[in-house]
Protein backbone atom coordinates (compact mmCIF):
# COMPACT_ATOMS: atom_id res chain seq x y z
CA UNK A 1 0.00 0.00 0.00
CA UNK A 2 1.36 3.41 -1.03
CA UNK A 3 0.48 5.79 1.36
CA UNK A 4 1.99 8.48 -0.10
CA UNK A 5 -0.59 8.61 -2.70
CA UNK A 6 -3.17 7.76 0.00
CA UNK A 7 -2.04 11.45 1.58
CA UNK A 8 -2.61 12.91 -1.19
CA UNK A 9 -6.18 12.57 -0.98
CA UNK A 10 -6.39 12.67 2.66
CA UNK A 11 -8.81 15.63 4.53
CA UNK A 12 -7.06 19.10 3.96
CA UNK A 13 -4.46 17.85 2.04
CA UNK A 14 -5.26 18.85 -1.46
CA UNK A 15 -2.99 20.43 -2.83
CA UNK A 16 -3.95 23.97 -4.22
CA UNK A 17 -2.23 25.09 -8.05
CA UNK A 18 -3.01 28.80 -6.92
CA UNK A 19 -1.21 28.83 -3.61
CA UNK A 20 1.93 27.58 -5.60
CA UNK A 21 1.81 29.90 -8.62
CA UNK A 22 4.99 32.30 -8.11
CA UNK A 23 4.14 35.74 -8.01
CA UNK A 24 6.80 38.50 -9.47
CA UNK A 25 8.36 40.83 -7.94
CA UNK A 26 7.77 44.69 -8.62
CA UNK A 27 11.31 46.95 -8.73
CA UNK A 28 11.29 49.40 -5.12
CA UNK A 29 9.87 52.68 -6.17
CA UNK A 30 10.27 55.24 -3.03
CA UNK A 31 6.74 57.28 -3.08
CA UNK A 32 4.79 54.40 -4.25
CA UNK A 33 3.60 52.46 -1.19
CA UNK A 34 6.83 49.82 -2.21
CA UNK A 35 8.70 47.91 1.26
CA UNK A 36 12.53 49.91 1.91
CA UNK A 37 15.14 47.96 0.06
CA UNK A 38 16.36 46.95 4.03
CA UNK A 39 13.28 45.73 4.98
CA UNK A 40 12.84 44.07 1.75
CA UNK A 41 15.83 42.14 2.34
CA UNK A 42 14.89 41.45 6.40
CA UNK A 43 12.20 39.49 5.07
CA UNK A 44 13.19 37.42 2.33
CA UNK A 45 15.97 35.90 4.88
CA UNK A 46 13.53 34.78 7.06
CA UNK A 47 12.37 30.74 6.51
CA UNK A 48 9.31 30.71 4.92
CA UNK A 49 6.35 28.97 6.91
CA UNK A 50 4.87 25.98 5.18
CA UNK A 51 1.77 25.56 3.70
CA UNK A 52 -0.91 22.69 5.19
CA UNK A 53 -0.60 21.24 2.00
CA UNK A 54 3.45 20.64 2.17
CA UNK A 55 2.96 19.16 5.54
CA UNK A 56 3.79 15.22 5.84
CA UNK A 57 0.50 13.76 6.38
CA UNK A 58 2.01 10.12 7.83
CA UNK A 59 4.03 12.05 10.21
CA UNK A 60 1.84 14.78 11.46
CA UNK A 61 -0.80 11.58 12.25
CA UNK A 62 1.89 9.49 13.60
CA UNK A 63 2.37 12.27 16.62
CA UNK A 64 -1.41 12.86 17.38
CA UNK A 65 -2.73 11.55 20.32
CA UNK A 66 -5.95 10.51 18.41
CA UNK A 67 -6.20 7.12 17.42
CA UNK A 68 -6.02 6.69 13.91
CA UNK A 69 -6.16 3.76 11.10
CA UNK A 70 -6.64 4.14 7.74
CA UNK A 71 -8.71 0.72 5.97
CA UNK A 72 -8.73 -0.06 2.34
CA UNK A 73 -10.94 -1.57 -0.29
CA UNK A 74 -14.42 -3.85 -0.02
CA UNK A 75 -12.61 -6.10 2.21
CA UNK A 76 -11.66 -3.25 4.87
CA UNK A 77 -7.91 -4.41 4.67
CA UNK A 78 -5.33 -2.13 6.74
CA UNK A 79 -3.42 0.82 5.05
CA UNK A 80 -1.92 2.45 8.11
CA UNK A 81 -2.42 2.72 11.93
CA UNK A 82 -0.46 5.55 13.95
CA UNK A 83 1.58 5.10 16.97
CA UNK A 84 -1.59 6.06 19.35
CA UNK A 85 -3.69 2.92 18.16
CA UNK A 86 -0.79 1.08 18.43
CA UNK A 87 -0.08 1.79 21.85
CA UNK A 88 -4.31 1.50 22.48
CA UNK A 89 -4.38 -1.68 21.05
CA UNK A 90 -1.01 -3.20 19.88
CA UNK A 91 0.75 -3.30 16.31
CA UNK A 92 -1.38 -4.31 13.56
CA UNK A 93 -0.30 -5.71 10.38
CA UNK A 94 -0.52 -4.18 7.02
CA UNK A 95 -2.72 -5.81 4.46
CA UNK A 96 -4.53 -7.64 6.85
CA UNK A 97 -8.37 -7.62 7.00
CA UNK A 98 -9.77 -5.38 9.60
CA UNK A 99 -12.54 -8.15 10.54
CA UNK A 100 -9.73 -10.27 11.70
CA UNK A 101 -6.66 -7.43 12.28
CA UNK A 102 -9.16 -4.90 14.20
CA UNK A 103 -11.33 -7.13 16.45
CA UNK A 104 -12.05 -4.14 19.06
CA UNK A 105 -13.10 -2.67 16.12
CA UNK A 106 -15.38 -5.71 16.10
CA UNK A 107 -16.47 -5.80 19.07
CA UNK A 108 -17.73 -2.32 19.48
CA UNK A 109 -19.62 -3.19 16.07
CA UNK A 110 -17.80 -0.46 14.21
CA UNK A 111 -17.16 -2.62 10.85
CA UNK A 112 -20.98 -2.55 9.71
CA UNK A 113 -20.67 1.10 9.80
CA UNK A 114 -17.37 1.08 7.88
CA UNK A 115 -18.90 -0.81 5.05
CA UNK A 116 -21.83 2.07 5.17
CA UNK A 117 -19.72 5.15 5.04
CA UNK A 118 -17.60 3.06 1.76
CA UNK A 119 -20.81 2.43 0.36
CA UNK A 120 -22.81 6.19 0.97
CA UNK A 121 -19.47 8.16 0.78
CA UNK A 122 -20.54 10.53 3.58
CA UNK A 123 -18.83 10.21 7.18
CA UNK A 124 -20.41 8.90 10.31
CA UNK A 125 -19.63 8.98 13.65
CA UNK A 126 -20.34 6.85 17.04
CA UNK A 127 -20.03 8.36 19.85
CA UNK A 128 -18.57 7.57 23.37
CA UNK A 129 -18.65 3.55 23.27
CA UNK A 130 -16.24 1.90 25.91
CA UNK A 131 -13.78 -0.40 24.14
CA UNK A 132 -11.65 -3.12 25.23
CA UNK A 133 -9.80 -1.96 28.49
CA UNK A 134 -12.23 0.19 29.90
CA UNK A 135 -11.55 3.71 27.45
CA UNK A 136 -13.85 5.39 26.14
CA UNK A 137 -13.89 6.58 22.58
CA UNK A 138 -15.85 8.64 19.92
CA UNK A 139 -15.04 6.96 16.45
CA UNK A 140 -15.60 9.05 13.54
CA UNK A 141 -15.10 7.35 9.97
CA UNK A 142 -14.04 9.31 7.06
CA UNK A 143 -14.38 8.31 3.46
CA UNK A 144 -11.14 8.33 1.19
CA UNK A 145 -10.21 8.11 -2.46
CA UNK A 146 -6.56 6.53 -3.53
CA UNK A 147 -7.15 8.80 -7.10
CA UNK A 148 -9.60 11.40 -8.52
CA UNK A 149 -10.76 8.52 -11.38
CA UNK A 150 -10.52 5.23 -8.81
CA UNK A 151 -13.16 3.63 -7.90
CA UNK A 152 -11.83 1.36 -4.83
CA UNK A 153 -11.75 3.53 -1.75
CA UNK A 154 -10.94 3.80 2.19
CA UNK A 155 -12.18 4.78 5.36
CA UNK A 156 -10.26 6.91 7.65
CA UNK A 157 -11.07 6.03 11.16
CA UNK A 158 -10.61 9.01 13.73
CA UNK A 159 -10.78 7.99 17.49
CA UNK A 160 -10.73 10.63 20.68
CA UNK A 161 -10.57 9.27 24.37
CA UNK A 162 -13.43 10.50 25.71
CA UNK A 163 -13.20 8.60 28.94
CA UNK A 164 -13.05 11.38 31.46
CA UNK A 165 -15.92 13.20 29.98
CA UNK A 166 -17.84 9.63 29.85
CA UNK A 167 -17.06 8.93 33.78
CA UNK A 168 -18.32 12.51 34.68
CA UNK A 169 -21.73 11.70 32.45
CA UNK A 170 -21.81 8.12 33.70
CA UNK A 171 -21.21 10.31 37.69
CA UNK A 172 -23.82 12.27 36.52
CA UNK A 173 -26.66 9.73 35.51
CA UNK A 174 -25.98 7.86 38.75
CA UNK A 175 -26.20 10.71 40.83
CA UNK A 176 -30.06 11.20 39.32
CA UNK A 177 -30.62 7.27 39.51
CA UNK A 178 -29.55 8.24 43.32
CA UNK A 179 -31.80 11.16 43.01
CA UNK A 180 -34.98 9.59 41.66
CA UNK A 181 -34.61 6.32 44.01
CA UNK A 182 -34.73 8.79 46.85
CA UNK A 183 -37.71 10.50 45.57
CA UNK A 184 -39.37 7.15 44.59
CA UNK A 185 -39.16 5.90 47.59
CA UNK A 186 -40.61 9.01 49.62
CA UNK A 187 -43.27 9.03 47.45
CA UNK A 188 -44.16 5.43 48.04
CA UNK A 189 -43.47 5.76 52.26
CA UNK A 190 -45.79 8.85 52.01
CA UNK A 191 -48.89 6.92 50.74
CA UNK A 192 -51.25 4.41 52.76
CA UNK A 193 -49.08 1.03 52.77
CA UNK A 194 -52.85 -0.78 53.37
CA UNK A 195 -55.78 1.46 52.26
CA UNK A 196 -58.49 1.03 55.00
CA UNK A 197 -61.26 -1.52 53.88
CA UNK A 198 -65.00 0.39 54.78
CA UNK A 199 -67.92 -1.89 55.27
CA UNK A 200 -69.89 -0.60 52.24
CA UNK A 201 -67.04 -0.68 49.63
CA UNK A 202 -64.54 -2.71 47.80
CA UNK A 203 -61.33 -0.34 47.20
CA UNK A 204 -58.21 -0.90 45.00
CA UNK A 205 -55.42 1.59 44.07
CA UNK A 206 -52.50 1.77 41.91
CA UNK A 207 -49.49 3.84 41.74
CA UNK A 208 -46.76 3.65 38.90
CA UNK A 209 -44.37 6.40 38.88
CA UNK A 210 -42.78 7.84 35.51
CA UNK A 211 -39.96 5.83 33.75
CA UNK A 212 -36.54 6.33 34.42
CA UNK A 213 -35.68 9.46 32.56
CA UNK A 214 -38.45 10.75 34.21
CA UNK A 215 -38.54 12.67 37.70
CA UNK A 216 -41.10 11.21 40.36
CA UNK A 217 -44.58 13.68 40.47
CA UNK A 218 -46.55 14.29 43.33
CA UNK A 219 -49.51 12.28 42.91
CA UNK A 220 -51.31 10.81 45.98
CA UNK A 221 -54.21 8.85 47.16
CA UNK A 222 -56.05 8.22 50.18
CA UNK A 223 -58.98 6.19 51.95
CA UNK A 224 -60.34 7.50 55.25
CA UNK A 225 -63.11 5.67 57.30
CA UNK A 226 -65.26 8.86 59.16
CA UNK A 227 -67.50 6.54 61.31
CA UNK A 228 -71.21 6.12 60.93
CA UNK A 229 -70.37 4.18 58.00
CA UNK A 230 -68.98 7.18 55.78
CA UNK A 231 -65.86 6.92 53.91
CA UNK A 232 -63.73 9.77 52.34
CA UNK A 233 -61.65 9.10 49.09
CA UNK A 234 -58.84 11.39 47.94
CA UNK A 235 -56.68 11.79 45.29
CA UNK A 236 -54.54 14.73 44.20
CA UNK A 237 -50.84 16.31 42.28
CA UNK A 238 -48.92 18.57 43.06
CA UNK A 239 -47.19 19.63 40.28
CA UNK A 240 -43.78 19.57 39.66
CA UNK A 241 -40.95 16.84 40.51
CA UNK A 242 -38.76 15.30 42.30
CA UNK A 243 -38.24 15.27 46.29
CA UNK A 244 -39.83 18.87 46.71
CA UNK A 245 -42.70 17.79 45.00
CA UNK A 246 -43.20 14.47 47.00
CA UNK A 247 -42.45 16.54 50.24
CA UNK A 248 -45.54 18.72 49.64
CA UNK A 249 -47.53 15.80 48.62
CA UNK A 250 -47.07 14.28 52.19
CA UNK A 251 -47.76 17.08 53.98
CA UNK A 252 -51.06 17.81 52.19
CA UNK A 253 -52.13 13.82 52.87
CA UNK A 254 -51.41 14.19 56.25
CA UNK A 255 -53.40 17.42 56.35
CA UNK A 256 -56.69 15.77 54.28
CA UNK A 257 -56.69 13.32 56.92
CA UNK A 258 -56.64 15.64 59.46
CA UNK A 259 -59.45 17.77 58.25
CA UNK A 260 -61.44 14.34 57.36
CA UNK A 261 -61.45 13.85 61.19
CA UNK A 262 -63.56 17.41 61.75
CA UNK A 263 -65.97 15.54 59.34
CA UNK A 264 -66.60 18.84 56.98
CA UNK A 265 -68.38 18.79 53.73
CA UNK A 266 -65.81 18.17 50.77
CA UNK A 267 -65.55 21.98 49.98
CA UNK A 268 -64.89 22.85 53.68
CA UNK A 269 -61.99 20.64 53.26
CA UNK A 270 -60.83 21.85 49.74
CA UNK A 271 -60.96 25.65 51.82
CA UNK A 272 -58.95 24.42 54.09
CA UNK A 273 -56.68 22.68 51.71
CA UNK A 274 -56.22 26.18 49.68
CA UNK A 275 -55.36 27.81 52.70
CA UNK A 276 -52.73 25.23 54.24
CA UNK A 277 -50.91 24.75 50.16
CA UNK A 278 -50.35 28.57 50.06
CA UNK A 279 -48.55 28.56 53.45
CA UNK A 280 -46.56 25.29 52.66
CA UNK A 281 -45.22 26.89 49.66
CA UNK A 282 -46.59 29.77 47.86
CA UNK A 283 -44.97 28.54 44.44
CA UNK A 284 -46.43 25.18 44.56
CA UNK A 285 -49.89 23.86 43.17
CA UNK A 286 -52.16 21.18 43.47
CA UNK A 287 -55.21 19.72 42.48
CA UNK A 288 -57.34 17.68 44.28
CA UNK A 289 -60.70 15.93 44.82
CA UNK A 290 -62.32 14.92 47.61
CA UNK A 291 -65.40 13.00 47.87
CA UNK A 292 -67.39 11.09 50.84
CA UNK A 293 -69.09 8.44 50.05
CA UNK A 294 -72.89 7.52 52.64
CA UNK A 295 -74.37 4.17 52.06
CA UNK A 296 -77.65 5.70 53.47
CA UNK A 297 -77.87 8.32 50.72
CA UNK A 298 -76.08 5.80 48.06
CA UNK A 299 -74.20 8.91 46.27
CA UNK A 300 -70.93 10.60 46.05
CA UNK A 301 -70.57 14.16 47.57
CA UNK A 302 -67.38 15.51 46.26
CA UNK A 303 -65.45 18.62 45.82
CA UNK A 304 -62.91 19.39 43.12
CA UNK A 305 -60.13 21.76 42.61
CA UNK A 306 -58.99 21.93 39.52
CA UNK A 307 -58.08 17.90 39.03
CA UNK A 308 -59.78 15.51 36.53
CA UNK A 309 -63.73 14.15 36.71
CA UNK A 310 -65.08 11.41 38.45
CA UNK A 311 -66.20 8.80 36.26
CA UNK A 312 -68.85 6.42 37.56
CA UNK A 313 -70.12 2.90 35.61
CA UNK A 314 -73.69 1.72 36.63
CA UNK A 315 -74.92 -1.67 36.97
CA UNK A 316 -75.75 -1.46 32.82
CA UNK A 317 -71.95 -0.20 31.67
CA UNK A 318 -73.16 3.11 31.00
CA UNK A 319 -70.17 6.08 32.25
CA UNK A 320 -71.24 8.95 33.80
CA UNK A 321 -68.54 12.13 34.21
CA UNK A 322 -69.35 13.96 37.20
CA UNK A 323 -67.46 17.47 35.62
CA UNK A 324 -69.25 20.41 37.79
CA UNK A 325 -68.77 21.84 40.05
CA UNK A 326 -64.44 22.33 39.74
CA UNK A 327 -62.77 25.25 41.42
CA UNK A 328 -59.35 26.00 40.96
CA UNK A 329 -56.24 24.37 42.24
CA UNK A 330 -55.17 24.63 45.96
CA UNK A 331 -52.42 27.28 46.06
CA UNK A 332 -54.06 29.66 44.46
CA UNK A 333 -56.52 31.55 47.48
CA UNK A 334 -59.08 33.66 46.97
CA UNK A 335 -61.89 30.89 45.34
CA UNK A 336 -64.50 29.53 47.48
CA UNK A 337 -65.21 26.16 47.01
CA UNK A 338 -68.54 24.18 46.75
CA UNK A 339 -69.70 20.53 46.71
CA UNK A 340 -71.31 18.26 44.17
CA UNK A 341 -73.00 14.79 43.97
CA UNK A 342 -73.50 11.11 41.57
CA UNK A 343 -75.36 8.40 42.34
CA UNK A 344 -73.26 5.57 43.39
CA UNK A 345 -76.11 2.63 43.20
CA UNK A 346 -75.30 -0.47 44.33
CA UNK A 347 -73.46 -2.21 41.72
CA UNK A 348 -71.90 0.58 40.86
CA UNK A 349 -67.59 1.07 40.03
CA UNK A 350 -65.94 4.74 40.43
CA UNK A 351 -62.31 5.55 38.94
CA UNK A 352 -60.37 8.27 40.54
CA UNK A 353 -57.38 9.21 38.97
CA UNK A 354 -53.94 11.73 38.03
CA UNK A 355 -53.64 13.51 35.24
CA UNK A 356 -50.67 10.92 33.71
CA UNK A 357 -53.39 7.99 33.61
CA UNK A 358 -55.22 9.89 30.70
CA UNK A 359 -53.20 13.06 29.22
CA UNK A 360 -50.84 12.62 26.03
CA UNK A 361 -48.45 15.00 24.34
CA UNK A 362 -50.28 14.09 21.01
CA UNK A 363 -53.96 14.51 21.62
CA UNK A 364 -56.34 16.49 23.61
CA UNK A 365 -56.94 15.87 27.22
CA UNK A 366 -60.61 15.23 26.59
CA UNK A 367 -59.56 12.65 24.02
CA UNK A 368 -58.14 10.82 26.66
CA UNK A 369 -60.78 10.81 29.42
CA UNK A 370 -63.03 9.45 26.61
CA UNK A 371 -60.94 6.49 26.52
CA UNK A 372 -60.93 6.36 29.85
CA UNK A 373 -64.85 5.90 29.77
CA UNK A 374 -64.40 3.41 27.32
CA UNK A 375 -62.19 1.24 28.73
CA UNK A 376 -64.02 1.87 32.02
CA UNK A 377 -67.42 0.66 30.36
CA UNK A 378 -66.05 -2.49 29.61
CA UNK A 379 -64.12 -3.10 32.61
CA UNK A 380 -65.46 -5.97 35.21
CA UNK A 381 -64.06 -7.67 38.06
CA UNK A 382 -62.67 -7.24 41.07
CA UNK A 383 -61.56 -3.06 42.15
CA UNK A 384 -57.80 -4.82 41.86
CA UNK A 385 -58.65 -6.62 38.03
CA UNK A 386 -60.52 -2.81 37.34
CA UNK A 387 -57.21 -1.05 38.37
CA UNK A 388 -54.65 -3.10 36.05
CA UNK A 389 -57.40 -2.57 33.00
CA UNK A 390 -57.60 0.57 33.02
CA UNK A 391 -53.87 1.45 33.26
CA UNK A 392 -52.99 -1.38 30.71
CA UNK A 393 -56.15 -0.09 28.33
CA UNK A 394 -54.72 3.29 28.33
CA UNK A 395 -50.68 2.17 27.33
CA UNK A 396 -49.40 2.82 30.68
CA UNK A 397 -46.17 1.23 30.69
CA UNK A 398 -42.62 1.25 32.81
CA UNK A 399 -41.08 3.84 30.70
CA UNK A 400 -44.28 5.97 30.81
CA UNK A 401 -43.54 9.91 30.98
CA UNK A 402 -45.87 10.86 33.98
CA UNK A 403 -46.68 9.69 37.21
CA UNK A 404 -50.06 7.27 37.25
CA UNK A 405 -52.43 6.90 40.41
CA UNK A 406 -55.94 5.19 40.24
CA UNK A 407 -58.21 4.63 42.80
CA UNK A 408 -61.30 2.43 42.21
CA UNK A 409 -64.40 1.87 44.18
CA UNK A 410 -67.18 -0.55 43.99
CA UNK A 411 -70.66 -1.00 45.57
CA UNK A 412 -71.14 -3.75 45.41
CA UNK A 413 -74.99 -5.41 44.79
CA UNK A 414 -75.35 -7.56 48.03
CA UNK A 415 -78.40 -10.05 47.73
CA UNK A 416 -78.97 -13.39 49.30
CA UNK A 417 -77.16 -14.41 52.59
CA UNK A 418 -75.03 -11.36 52.14
CA UNK A 419 -77.69 -8.67 51.89
CA UNK A 420 -78.85 -9.88 55.26
CA UNK A 421 -75.86 -8.94 56.79
CA UNK A 422 -76.53 -5.42 55.37
CA UNK A 423 -79.57 -3.81 57.14
CA UNK A 424 -81.31 -0.32 57.35
CA UNK A 425 -83.96 0.77 59.57
CA UNK A 426 -85.41 4.38 60.79
CA UNK A 427 -87.96 6.22 62.54
CA UNK A 428 -89.22 9.55 61.92
CA UNK A 429 -89.61 10.84 65.73
CA UNK A 430 -92.63 12.79 65.70
CA UNK A 431 -94.25 14.36 68.84
CA UNK A 432 -92.61 15.46 72.14
CA UNK A 433 -91.24 13.66 75.22
CA UNK A 434 -93.56 10.59 73.84
CA UNK A 435 -91.25 9.94 70.86
CA UNK A 436 -88.84 8.35 73.53
CA UNK A 437 -90.48 5.37 74.41
CA UNK A 438 -91.34 5.03 70.74
CA UNK A 439 -87.42 5.22 69.78
CA UNK A 440 -86.62 2.24 72.51
CA UNK A 441 -89.57 0.01 71.35
CA UNK A 442 -88.10 0.39 67.63
CA UNK A 443 -84.61 0.21 68.30
CA UNK A 444 -85.79 -3.47 70.35
CA UNK A 445 -88.22 -4.75 67.67
CA UNK A 446 -85.20 -3.97 65.05
CA UNK A 447 -82.39 -5.59 66.74
CA UNK A 448 -84.51 -8.34 67.93
CA UNK A 449 -85.46 -9.12 64.36
CA UNK A 450 -81.69 -8.94 63.08
CA UNK A 451 -80.85 -11.69 65.48
CA UNK A 452 -78.20 -9.64 67.79
CA UNK A 453 -76.84 -11.33 70.98
CA UNK A 454 -78.76 -10.09 73.85
CA UNK A 455 -75.69 -7.93 75.20
CA UNK A 456 -75.45 -6.21 71.71
CA UNK A 457 -79.30 -5.77 71.46
CA UNK A 458 -79.16 -3.94 75.53
CA UNK A 459 -76.14 -1.63 74.24
CA UNK A 460 -77.99 -1.12 71.24
CA UNK A 461 -81.23 0.25 72.87
CA UNK A 462 -79.62 2.33 75.34
CA UNK A 463 -77.42 3.79 73.33
CA UNK A 464 -80.66 4.72 70.92
CA UNK A 465 -82.50 5.57 73.94
CA UNK A 466 -79.79 8.34 75.13
CA UNK A 467 -78.94 10.23 72.22
CA UNK A 468 -82.66 10.64 71.45
CA UNK A 469 -83.04 11.87 74.93
CA UNK A 470 -80.31 14.22 73.83
CA UNK A 471 -82.08 14.94 70.55
CA UNK A 472 -85.48 15.48 71.93
CA UNK A 473 -83.74 17.78 74.92
CA UNK A 474 -81.51 20.16 72.78
CA UNK A 475 -82.14 19.73 68.79
CA UNK A 476 -85.48 20.60 66.66
CA UNK A 477 -87.74 18.66 64.30
CA UNK A 478 -87.23 17.30 62.44
CA UNK A 479 -85.70 14.17 63.99
CA UNK A 480 -85.04 10.52 63.12
CA UNK A 481 -83.39 7.31 64.41
CA UNK A 482 -81.66 5.57 61.92
CA UNK A 483 -80.08 2.36 62.60
CA UNK A 484 -77.65 0.08 60.44
CA UNK A 485 -75.94 -3.26 60.26
CA UNK A 486 -72.87 -4.17 58.10
CA UNK A 487 -71.38 -7.79 58.33
CA UNK A 488 -68.84 -6.16 60.90
CA UNK A 489 -70.55 -3.17 63.32
CA UNK A 490 -74.19 -1.53 63.96
CA UNK A 491 -74.34 1.92 63.38
CA UNK A 492 -77.01 4.00 65.48
CA UNK A 493 -77.61 7.08 64.49
CA UNK A 494 -79.76 10.46 65.13
CA UNK A 495 -80.48 13.39 63.10
CA UNK A 496 -82.27 16.91 64.29
CA UNK A 497 -82.62 20.22 62.67
CA UNK A 498 -80.11 22.61 65.29
CA UNK A 499 -76.12 22.44 64.37
CA UNK A 500 -75.26 22.65 67.69
CA UNK A 501 -72.86 19.82 67.72
CA UNK A 502 -72.95 18.17 71.78
CA UNK A 503 -70.06 17.33 73.19
CA UNK A 504 -68.69 14.97 76.31
CA UNK A 505 -68.59 16.72 79.29
CA UNK A 506 -68.15 15.64 83.59
CA UNK A 507 -71.51 16.04 84.82
CA UNK A 508 -70.94 16.84 88.66
CA UNK A 509 -73.56 14.26 91.43
CA UNK A 510 -75.66 17.09 91.91
CA UNK A 511 -76.46 17.70 87.96
CA UNK A 512 -79.65 16.01 86.18
CA UNK A 513 -78.37 16.39 82.42
CA UNK A 514 -75.04 15.95 81.21
CA UNK A 515 -74.95 12.14 80.80
CA UNK A 516 -75.78 10.91 77.77
CA UNK A 517 -73.18 11.17 75.54
CA UNK A 518 -70.82 10.16 78.29
CA UNK A 519 -73.06 6.83 78.51
CA UNK A 520 -72.50 6.27 74.61
CA UNK A 521 -68.70 7.04 74.35
CA UNK A 522 -68.53 4.82 77.35
CA UNK A 523 -70.54 1.90 75.74
CA UNK A 524 -70.25 2.00 72.46
CA UNK A 525 -66.70 1.41 69.94
CA UNK A 526 -66.73 4.66 68.81
CA UNK A 527 -68.99 8.01 68.29
CA UNK A 528 -69.37 11.21 66.90
CA UNK A 529 -71.42 14.06 65.16
CA UNK A 530 -71.43 16.13 62.43
CA UNK A 531 -73.04 19.29 60.94
CA UNK A 532 -75.83 17.77 58.03
CA UNK A 533 -75.60 19.92 54.80
CA UNK A 534 -79.44 20.72 54.77
CA UNK A 535 -78.62 22.70 58.60
CA UNK A 536 -78.38 20.28 61.45
CA UNK A 537 -76.47 17.76 62.82
CA UNK A 538 -76.15 13.95 63.08
CA UNK A 539 -74.92 12.32 66.10
CA UNK A 540 -73.76 8.47 66.14
CA UNK A 541 -72.13 5.84 67.64
CA UNK A 542 -71.22 2.36 66.78
CA UNK A 543 -70.79 -1.32 67.77
CA UNK A 544 -68.17 -3.92 66.56
CA UNK A 545 -69.75 -7.13 66.20
CA UNK A 546 -68.70 -10.01 67.40
CA UNK A 547 -67.75 -12.49 64.69
CA UNK A 548 -69.31 -15.25 66.13
CA UNK A 549 -72.71 -13.00 65.82
CA UNK A 550 -75.69 -14.49 63.44
CA UNK A 551 -76.69 -13.35 60.73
Amino acid sequence: MNFTRWSARLPGTQRRAAARTDHPVTPDRRGEGSVPAARAEQLTDEPPVPAVEDLPVREVLDRVPALVALVHGPDQRIAYVNDAYAAAFGTRPLGAPAREALPELDELGLLPLLDQVLRSGKPRTLKSRKAPGGRSYTFTCTPVAESADSAEGGVLIFATDVTDHAEAAERLRASERRQRETAVTLQRSLLPQELEEPDDLRIAATYQPGGTEAAVGGDWYDVITLGGGRTALVIGDVMGRGVRAAAVMGQLRTAVRAYARLDLPPHEVLQLLDGLATEIDANQIATCVYAIFDPNEGRLVYASAGHLPILVRDETGAVQRADEPTGPPLGTGGWIHSSGSIPLSPGSTAVLYTDGLVERRDEDLDEGIASLERALSGATGTPQVVCDRLVRSLGVTADHDDDVAVLVLQHPARTGPAGDLFRNAALELLGGVEAAPRARAFASGVLTSWRFPTELHDLGVLAASELVANSLQHGTPPMRLRLRRTDRRLIVEVTDGDDHLPRRRRAEPADESGRGIAIVATIASNWGSRRTPGGGKAVWCEFVLPKTAPA
